[in-house]
């Protein structure tokens, strides 16, 4: 599990009040959100003009205007869209590009250290074109087509531009699509699952092409999927039956949700693990599971549920139906892969360490997600490690059903001084978790002390870079053995230039300015330790074994009664709640965040106050901007909403969202949304300073403990009513309010990572830099060679 931050530190049926306070020369206004409701639905959804869409000013040329008119006429040939909805997909110009600075840590390496984080670092990066086949199906070749470009010039490309004889503005939209293609890893967004397009014309790509042979030959590839989609539902990531993309899912035509979840409930039954597979519905009806592996065979010692690879469906809805397991996907990639591991495994620090990285070579090698978990486990052994790394198909949040794992790894540095904080939050955890709402019966018999390590990050390959993760996502592990705790510092340190900050009033911009990142730090370090690192799922381990007393079950805090429901033997939290888990699971997190960010205590480790409660002093200066941070984020997060299908795109984004109206919903106008402008062009968040540890946080303990009771008893049902209540888009914020979000919309980061080199012959790992532009963007990845 991972928590994200976005350039805006983004993350109803009840009724909320919006109130609109004025200065002395305009009236206030109170209207609920009924009222807003009905008020605002029957707004017509306008079509804007090409010339009010595109000019940006009174005073910009008819040249410039004329320009861009036939530009956006050239994307919107496309779509089945109007000019208003297109400009929401075009790629961002620019988009924010900053480095992740490694070199001082990386330095501090021993030798041995620094080969160990190179063949790691290999290892990740080579899984690249495992991220882009999970992505979309023509997100490989437009990487190869960037790539092969780039190659074709040196890196030239003024020198593109002249034999091509494309403009100035054509190569600069050019690059900035490029670099957001590959801080995305696909031409669909990491932190959203939206497609994203070129400003430029199609015929300035064609140009491009055409001045590079071996370019020219991916570009075809490409089928003019850059541009083209044709619906709107195939500009996001979600189930082939619902008009969306998927290639978790890939050449399966007709394939349906419910088909997806009968081969989920088989592989549940034969105890086969989703997160390194993906499914086939073959023009014949079989279904063929993809199993990644370096092997195209099943292995000659069997997979995790032996040599069988041939089944029938015996009853549900596929019965009659036939699966196969077929294993060698991704399989050139994972021989190279597990190649790495076994040299990183001879360059390790300790057994732990050397366990571990065979264990992955041998998952990589054979498909075995039980050698994977074996790795995990060594992984938790791992204590206090120089080099710490993580890698494989870990999080699940892109696929639509929720349980295949898109592949990540990272390599990096422990940040010692900043190690000893997160140490010392560990060792208060067992005296801050009985503040959370709920009884001892709901939480672990014993908390699992984790490593908790400040990271510098050298290397992390994937669609996006968090600034938190706690792992491994496995339940059985986390409940007996453990998990770890990472927070990532260089990610959390990045500022991209000339950042715009909305939706903060200016009497709380000084404190938010000074505060936020502090704030921040702690949300992560509370989020994945006390987060996701608590809770105990009640459960039948095995028919008539439980690990609660059944005769007298625990009582509920929420109606005052004997608990009904629980896990039955070999369920998990994930295939019970299903897609909704991911984001519940972080707003579960985040909850405990803002609930425990009240205890000064907590603050006082981080270095703000005395522990004693003092809203007027630092700690609540620290306080105050967590607040408001959250807050933000929950109207930011709009921005990962999709009208048409009403479905959110971002599972930490639905979770704030849920947590802003936590805030709103709570007594005696804690929380408030400020504006007059009828556009909401003015808009603000009020947060009473005063009531965040009385009203506030009670109401934030509210939520939470239903949050948490629904999981842990596995009340699905209950769970996702909640759920959907809570992060429900009425009118208002799905069309007042996403618009102003949009207005303000930011660039998010593009990180520009550093290359590690060994030189065979001695052994020494060099480490390449790249300047955080466009142009050092492309060429990191088109030296990385893979």
């Amino acid at each position: 599990m991972s928590i994200w931050r976005s350039n805006t530190q983004r993350a109803g049926s009840k009724a909320v009040k919006h109130l609109l306070l004025g200065n002395s020369s305009r009236q206030p206004r109170v209207i609920s959100a009924r009222l807003q409701a009905s008020r605002h639905a029957s707004f017509p959804s306008t079509c804007l003009s090409f010339t009010r869409l595109m000019t940006s000013s009174a005073s910009a040329s008819s040249t410039s205007t004329s320009a861009s008119l036939n530009r956006l006429a050239s994307i919107q040939r496309h779509f089945n869209m109007d000019a208003e909805e297109i400009k929401h997909f075009l790629a961002d110009s620019p988009p924010s590009t900053v480095n992740l600075v490694i070199k001082k840590h990386f330095e501090a390496l021993s030798d041995k250290e620094k080969r160990y984080a190179h063949y790691i670092s290999r290892a990740a990066f080579t899984g690249t074109r495992i991220t882009l086949r999970q992505v979309s199906p023509e997100s490989e070749a437009i990487f190869d087509f960037i790539i092969e470009l780039y190659k074709a010039y040196n890196g030239d490309w003024p020198e593109a531009q002249k034999k091509s004889g494309i403009n100035d503005e054509d190569l600069k939209y050019f690059l900035e699509y490029a670099a957001m293609f590959l801080g995305n890893c696909g031409n669909y967004k990491g932190f959203g699952d939206a497609k994203f397009v070129p400003r430029s014309k199609e015929s300035a790509f064609d140009s491009l092409a055409a001045s590079a042979p071996e370019a020219e030959k991916f570009y075809k590839k490409t089928n003019g999927s850059i541009f083209t989609s044709g619906k709107e539902g195939l500009m996001h990531l979600g189930f082939l039956d619902e008009g969306h993309v998927t290639t978790y899912y890939p050449d399966s035509k007709g394939i349906t949700k419910e088909e997806i979840s009968a081969v989920s409930e088989w592989m549940l039954e034969k105890k086969l693990l989703p997160e390194n597979t993906r499914l086939r519905k073959t023009t014949d009806g079989t279904f063929e599971l993809l199993i990644a592996s370096a092997v195209t065979e099943v292995p000659s010692g069997g997979g995790d549920i032996g040599t069988q690879t041939d089944y029938t469906f015996e009853k549900g809805p596929l019965e009659g139906k036939k699966l196969k397991l077929v294993y060698g996907d991704y399989s050139k990639e994972l021989s190279k892969i597990a190649a790495s591991h076994k040299k990183a495994a001879e360059n390790s620090a300790n057994d732990n360490q050397r366990q571990m990285q065979l264990a992955y070579a041998d998952s990589f090698e054979t498909g075995s997600l039980e050698a994977f978990k074996n790795s995990q486990r060594f992984w938790i052994r791992d204590k206090g490690p120089m080099v710490e790394s993580n890698i494989g198909f870990v999080e699940t949040y892109r696929d639509p059903h929720g349980v295949r794992g898109e592949w990540e790894g990272f390599a990096a540095t422990v940040n010692l001084e900043r190690t000893r904080t997160f140490g010392a939050l560990v060792a208060g955890a067992e005296s801050m978790i009985p503040k959370l709402p709920w009884s001892k019966d709901f939480e672990k018999d014993k908390f699992l002390s984790p490593d908790f390590t400040s990271l510098e990050v050298l290397s992390f390959a994937g669609s996006g870079i968090p600034a938190g993760i706690n792992i491994p996502n496995y339940d059985d592990i986390r409940q007996s053995e453990g998990f770890k705790n990472v927070s990532l510092g260089n990610v959390l340190s990045a500022k991209a230039p000339n950042e715009k900050i909305p939706f903060i009033s200016d009497e709380d911009l000084a404190i938010f300015q000074k505060y936020r990142d502090d704030a921040f730090e702690v949300q992560v370090g509370i989020h994945e330790l006390l987060g996701h690192g608590t809770g105990k799922l009640l459960q039948e381990l095995e028919p008539g074994k439980y690990n609660f007393d059944i005769d007298n079950p625990p009582i509920s805090p929420i109606d005052n009664k004997p608990v009904t429901t629980w896990y039955k033997p070999g369920q998990t939290w994930g295939g019970v709640f299903g897609p909704v888990a991911s984001s519940y699971e972080e707003c579960r997190a985040e909850t405990v965040a803002m609930a425990l960010s009240c205890d000064f205590e907590i603050l006082r480790i981080f270095g703000f106050g005395d522990g004693t409660s003092n809203m007027d002093g630092e700690a609540g200066d620290v306080l105050y901007a967590a607040y408001l941070s959250m807050a933000r984020a929950g109207i930011a997060s709009l921005e990962m909403w999709d009208p048409k299908s009403r479905k959110w795109g971002q599972a930490h984004s639905q979770a704030r969202f849920s947590i802003l109206k936590c805030f709103l919903n709570a007594d005696n106008d804690f929380c408030r949304l400020d504006y007059q402008n009828e556009d909401l062009s003015d808009l603000t968040i009020k947060l009473d300073r005063s009531k965040i540890t009385t009203v506030g946080r009670k109401a934030v303990e509210a939520y939470l403990q239903k949050l948490h009771i629904y999981k842990s008893t596995a009340d699905q049902k209950a769970g996702t009513a909640l759920y959907h209540d809570m992060t429900h888009v009425d009118d208002f914020w799905g069309t007042k309010v996403r618009n102003e979000v949009l207005r303000n919309k930011q660039p998010r980061k593009v990180f520009v990572q550093a290359n590690t080199v060994l030189d065979e012959k001695t052994g020494v790992v060099s480490l390449v830099e790249y300047e955080p532009t466009l142009e050092g963007m492309i060429k990191s990845y088109a030296e990385r060679d893979v």
